[in-house]
C-alpha cells in the first residue's frame, strides 16, 4: 500500500507546487502585456503535466502487465486512483471551508 500512496502523493504535491509557482509568477508578472509566450508556456506545462501524471499513475501497472501480473496491475492502478481521489476530495473540502 505504501507505493500507491507515494504515487498519489507525488501527483498531489506536483499539482500544489505548480499552482503555487503559477500563482506567484502571475502576481509578479501581472503588469506585463500578453504575448504568444503565455499560451505556449501553458500548453507546454499541460503536456509536461500529462507526462508526469502518466508516469506516476501508469508506470508500475504497465510494468506489472508486462510481467503477466494483470490482477496486481489493476489493483495497483485502482489504489493509486482511489488514493488520489481522496486527495481531490480534501482539496474540494478545503475549497468550501476557506
Amino acid at each position: 500500500m505504501k507505493k500507491p500512496f507515494l504515487c498519489a502523493l507525488g501527483a498531489a504535491l506536483y499539482i500544489i507546487v505548480i499552482v503555487l509557482v503559477v500563482r506567484t509568477l502571475g502576481s509578479l508578472l501581472q503588469s506585463q502585456e500578453e504575448t504568444i509566450i503565455i499560451p505556449m508556456t501553458m500548453l507546454s506545462l499541460f503536456v509536461l503535466s500529462a507526462a508526469i501524471m502518466g508516469f506516476l499513475f501508469l508506470s508500475e501497472p504497465l510494468q506489472l502487465l508486462m510481467e503477466n501480473r494483470k490482477q496486481e496491475a489493476i489493483a495497483f492502478f485502482a489504489k493509486v486512483v482511489g488514493i488520489f481521489a481522496c486527495f481531490v476530495a480534501v482539496f474540494a473540502i478545503l475549497l468550501f471551508l476557506i
